[in-house]
């Protein structure tokens, strides 16, 4: 099964690439269940939902290169560096592959948080909209707006304040205690 696996993670990732949710779809197995790394309410199950979830995401993000793969004919680790609404973020795939080297269990897992919630915020929308829910398509967009933007203010204003190398101008040297 190892060259099968290869033969899917090389199919995988040209698919991942090139945007192309059918090349993409075509390397999962039928029962195929996808772990987001937004939410632990629901998963995608099986093939078709696995494939709109892949057409929306290819939809918002605008780049995807993949950089590392590791591991064996059983599981891969693939990752990503991508950029969404011009957030770069970086995303990890674990690959599970069932006995015909078909993706069968796809978990994801991205950073940073503003690359995170810039996908979050541009793919809810989209996927609401293929099914036919426009109403919840603006309300999940209107609602994840502010927390896009809040995340990437704050990791552009305040989370600097917290790195190791910053010193703060206003603390006051202890002056020498002399004995």
């Amino acid at each position: 099964m190892g060259n099968l696996a290869a033969v899917t993670t090389a199919s995988w990732r040209a698919a991942g690439e090139s945007h192309d949710a059918e090349l993409a779809a075509g390397c999962l197995a039928d029962d195929v269940r996808v772990i987001s790394p937004l939410t632990a309410r629901f998963r995608f199950e099986g093939r078709e939902q696995a494939r709109d979830m892949l057409v929306a995401a290819f939809a918002v993000i605008d780049v995807i290169r993949y950089h590392t793969e590791l591991g064996d004919e059983s599981a891969r680790a693939l990752f990503f560096h991508g950029r969404c609404r011009g957030q770069e973020f970086e995303e990890a795939q674990l690959l599970r592959f069932d006995g015909e080297g078909r993706i069968v269990e796809l978990t994801l897992f991205g950073r940073p948080l503003p690359g995170l919630t810039a996908v979050m915020a541009a793919i809810g929308p989209v996927l609401l909209k293929r099914q036919g829910r426009p109403v919840a398509a603006r309300f999940i967009g209107a609602a994840t707006a502010p927390l896009a933007l809040m995340t990437r203010a704050g990791d552009k204003r305040i989370v600097p304040l917290a790195a190791p190398d910053r010193t703060d101008p206003r603390a006051k040297q202890t002056p020498e205690r002399k004995e």
